[in-house]
């Protein structure tokens, strides 16, 4: 079967395939937008994540350092004990 465009003869299998092609290209198009979205948004919620983690991190250290500084407070008052004794 043949259309007749501008009066050169177009065949049917000619026009599906360009419908085909410009269908794969629409929807290959529309599938790399969607994985695009996806990765942002995951890439989003990892970062938060790691946010979090970092502020635990530097807590904790902040944590330890109070620590020490209280340990060697206990060690300077037992030795003082010590010596009064």
């Amino acid at each position: 079967m043949a259309l007749s465009k501008g009066g050169a003869a177009v065949s049917t299998e000619i026009v599906i395939a360009l419908l085909s092609i410009v269908g794969t290209a629409i929807g290959s198009g529309l599938g790399v937008i969607a994985s695009s979205h996806l990765t942002n948004y995951r890439i989003q919620q990892l970062e938060k994540k790691v946010e979090k983690h970092n502020s635990v991190v530097e807590r904790m250290a902040v944590a330890e350092k109070e620590i020490r500084v209280a340990n060697h407070r206990i060690e300077d008052l037992e030795r003082k004990i010590e010596h009064e004794h």
